[in-house]
């Protein structure tokens, strides 16, 4: 038996970064979902000088991006483990 310790390499290096990307924009998401509160409150009658309503729609739809790319990212996956 012999193991091709390249090629083995090669997988764990694919593997860590994709972890580490899909991880990272996964929490990208989440936190653009969770900035967008505080700027609806203060936009709705906070202090002055808040977040305009624009920049909440942004995080919404930079949250809504990242969690597409991610289920893009397993949908992708899964597609190259069946076929």
């Amino acid at each position: 038996m012999k193991i091709d310790w390249a090629a083995l390499g090669s997988v764990f290096g694919v593997s860590l970064v994709s972890t580490i990307g899909l991880v990272g924009l996964f929490t990208l998401g989440v936190v653009a979902l969770a900035k967008q509160e505080p700027a609806a409150s203060e936009s709705a009658g906070g202090p002055a000088g808040g977040s305009p309503a624009g920049s909440v729609a942004l995080a919404r739809t930079g949250a809504y991006a990242c969690f597409a790319l991610c289920a893009a990212a397993v949908a992708y996956g899964i597609y190259l483990i069946v076929a």
